[in-house]
């Protein structure tokens, strides 16, 4: 069957229907193909991006011109499927600066909804968006913008009381008219348990298995990105060892002078060829 975008309507429904909803964050063009070809529902274009594509050891020195531009080209990669561009480190820190950078993604970018960051605190944020039109989703538990505050990445919700914290975040973000939150790195039970009281969808990432779908990102589970690996991340491929194997043997190749063959060189008439030696030999002569 040709594959249809998913609507906010069948992700909403997703928490009745008991479908396990599947996120990816995809930060480019190809990856998005790829998660088109594999059936993935929707397609994050998360500021994760500043980590693996650009090399930023944290998420923070991702900027809205490198989120709209990465967000352009998911949507060009991936034309049917729902795509969720992530907003990046203080572009929603106003309601007027929120309204401005999100209307850039649905407008510019051509992204179907938007994710900042936080629930309580940036209740009034959330509501400006929803109000304005925009679909809205946010993300709680360890919000990577503010690792400054946490001390690092580090597990969110270990007591009670924290993990009171973010189940009144988590209400806040549906009473705004969110379409879907995201956990991060909270304890399975306590995610689950949360996600029982909510009539929105959840999805998470570090989070168990008791929302109602999962996120990774597409280049720690193909194992693309190495530079660490977060114990929630399952490599389900090796591609980095697979391309350095292959770019190893390009190089031993042109060195020993095997690459490139025949195969893979273009031929030329040789009537013609011959004619241009001789064109050689004569301008020689001049």
């Amino acid at each position: 069957m040709e594959k249809k975008k998913r609507s906010i309507q069948e992700i909403l429904d997703s928490k009745t229907s008991g479908e396990k909803m599947v996120y990816m964050s995809v930060p480019d063009y190809t990856s998005a193909q790829w998660a088109e070809a594999a059936g993935v529902d929707v397609a994050v274009v998360g500021d994760s991006l500043a980590m693996i594509t650009h090399g930023h050891s944290n998420t923070v020195p991702a900027t809205m011109e490198m989120m709209v531009m990465h967000s352009q080209a998911v949507c060009r990669g991936a034309p049917e499927t729902f795509v969720l561009g992530c907003m990046p480190y203080q572009s929603y820190n106003t309601p007027d600066r929120a309204l401005v950078n999100a209307t850039r993604f649905m407008q510019e970018a051509g992204c179907d909804a938007v994710k900042p960051q936080g629930g309580k605190s940036q209740a009034h944020i959330l509501k400006v968006l929803v109000d304005s039109g925009i679909p809205t989703a946010s993300h709680i538990g360890l919000t990577p913008h503010t690792i400054a505050m946490f001390g690092g990445f580090k597990l969110q919700g270990k007591t009670a009381e924290t993990a009171m914290k973010i189940l009144e975040d988590a209400f806040t973000i549906q009473d705004a008219g969110c379409f879907m939150l995201e956990f991060e790195a909270v304890p399975g039970k306590i995610a689950t348990a949360i996600s029982a009281q909510l009539e929105i969808p959840t999805i998470g990432i570090g989070a168990g298995a008791g929302t109602d779908g999962q996120i990774l990102l597409c280049y720690d589970l193909l194992g693309v990105f190495t530079d660490f690996k977060p114990k929630f991340t399952k490599r389900f491929a090796k591609l980095t060892e697979v391309a350095v194997s292959a770019i190893s043997e390009y190089v031993s190749e042109v060195k020993n002078g095997t690459f490139p063959d025949e195969e893979h060189t273009y031929g030329v008439n040789e009537a013609e060829y011959e004619k241009f030696l001789d064109l050689i030999e004569k301008r020689k002569q001049i």
